[in-house]
């Protein structure tokens, strides 16, 4: 038998016009054969475990959500075991205290290294940013507001990403445990 694996799945720009509805997100992932399916608040954000590897979890979930949902946006598949590293990797630990400001972002690729430094232009002071292991820590103590980094980050960064607040990192890290279990 193989080894099943679960996924964090992150769906890339769900909110405002753009709608994955959740209870029937999560019925028709089970219909699509993946187990333990949940879903954290609708902005595109599932768990499911699946015997498959990464692209096919990937090709399988895009599928679906064109199929059923007219999504066609990216979809992200990070395992448990990569989430649990990226939360280890934070080089930011004292930027907790406010998770809301504190961004993670998943990167598809390995930016450029002169679109990290040029990304590093924008970070008004007390701004921290970091990139480790194709994921960008982006840590905004004054929030955000356009101006600052975290806005000039989607398109400076040159790679498609996609980012969740710290609350939402430890939430989805708490279902997929739960569903590891």
């Amino acid at each position: 038998m193989k080894a099943r694996t679960v996924w964090i799945i992150l769906f890339r720009g769900v909110g405002g016009a753009t709608r994955l509805p959740v209870a029937p997100l999560r019925q028709k992932l089970a219909e699509a054969g993946f187990s333990k399916v949940a879903t954290y608040i609708n902005s595109g954000n599932a768990i499911v475990e699946s015997d498959l590897a990464r692209e096919a979890v990937v090709e399988r979930i895009a599928e679906v959500c064109a199929r059923e949902f007219g999504f066609a946006k990216d979809i992200h598949a990070v395992s448990l075991a990569e989430w649990e590293e990226l939360i280890e990797a934070n080089p930011f630990p004292d930027a907790v205290a406010v998770p809301k400001f504190l961004l993670v972002a998943v990167l598809a690729g390995e930016p450029e290294p002169g679109k990290v430094e040029a990304l590093r232009a924008f970070a008004a002071p007390g701004e921290q940013f970091a990139v480790i292991n194709r994921v960008a820590y982006i840590h905004t103590p004054g929030g955000f507001d356009g101006r600052n980094l975290a806005a000039k980050f989607d398109r400076g960064i040159g790679v498609p990403n996609t980012a969740r607040n710290w609350n939402t990192v430890l939430k989805l890290a708490e279902l997929a445990r739960a569903a590891a279990t």
